[in-house]
């Protein structure tokens, strides 16, 4: 009976209770502080909720941040726009779409082709023969309406909210180290004449980062799960989509976003930044074998 005892009281004292209230046990804790707050103490939040002290900036136990650098989940700051960046992201795409709307010989100097085929019509380089920067361009191009509508309605819906959790600066360098995975997967694993382009291995990037987000936040994760299904379906089952990209996107989301939302406190721009350089080495190292291959 004693042992059953000092089980049960384990088992009690295995949910932590609320930092103001003690004999409240809680599962839900402060996304800025991690401290354990019970219901009566959440203040909602723009992500997820946070305890009365950091809402008002104090410094309470220590743990919290200062009132004059109010601080996402990943540690970003708090921007005034939370969409600043994903309006932007936005304009260059569609500026890029216009331009080449105005002048198509404009396509073959962006999109993404591993080596220069022999035909007058295509680049007379690929990005095995130096042309690395098709990595990115090709991530800002797209040539049909729907293309862009598709990728762009993507980057809308869930380019705002990563942008507010993570803070600019961390949302940049995944939308970017997501675009260019997928660009080095496709470069790797295409046909080296084949022309691919889109902002898909980006966006897959954001979908595999906000189901991070929303495991760690605790929300409900069906809906983005079954919208990534969809998508994936599309990728598989529709033909001349670069499935790569978009596989190459989704799983260099998922790890620059884990490392962005459970990066320790102590070493979180250590954790979150060398995971993307990791990323970035990968990429490179991605290119040159498949440049040694094709020249």
């Amino acid at each position: 009976m004693d042992d059953q005892a000092a089980d049960s009281s384990r088992d009690a004292r295995s949910v932590p209770g609320c930092y103001r209230h003690p004999d409240r046990e809680t599962g839900i804790r402060c996304t800025r502080c991690e401290r354990p707050i019970c219901p009566e103490c959440m203040v909602d939040a723009s992500v997820g909720f946070q305890c009365p002290e950091c809402v008002r900036g104090g410094s309470g136990t220590g743990h919290a941040p200062s009132a004059s650098v109010p601080r996402t989940i990943a540690g970003g700051a708090v921007a005034a726009d939370p969409r600043l960046l994903t309006k932007i992201l936005l304009g260059i795409n569609i500026a890029v779409f216009l331009a080449v709307q105005i002048r198509p010989s404009l396509l073959r100097e962006l999109y993404l082709i591993g080596a220069w085929p022999p035909a007058p019509y295509l680049p007379t380089q690929g990005v095995a023969e130096g042309e690395w920067y098709r990595l990115v361009t090709s991530m800002f191009t797209h040539e049909e309406i729907w293309h862009i509508g598709f990728n762009m309605l993507g980057l809308w819906w869930l380019g705002g909210p990563l942008e507010q959790a993570l803070g600019r600066a961390r949302y940049l360098a995944l939308y970017l180290m997501s675009g260019v995975a997928g660009s080095a997967l496709t470069f790797l694993l295409a046909e080296g004449t084949t022309a691919s382009l889109g902002a898909s291995g980006a966006v897959f990037g954001l979908f595999g980062a906000t189901a991070v987000l929303m495991r760690r936040l605790r929300y409900d994760m069906r809906p983005i799960i079954a919208l990534l299904v969809i998508n994936l379906i599309f990728t598989f089952g529709w033909s001349n989509i670069a499935w790569q990209a978009h596989i190459g996107g989704l799983v260099a989301g998922a790890a620059i976003g884990y490392a962005m939302v459970h990066a320790p406190r102590e070493r979180r721009a250590l954790v979150q930044y060398g995971t993307c350089a990791l990323v970035l080495a990968g990429v490179v190292l991605t290119t040159l074998l498949r440049t040694a291959q094709l020249t």
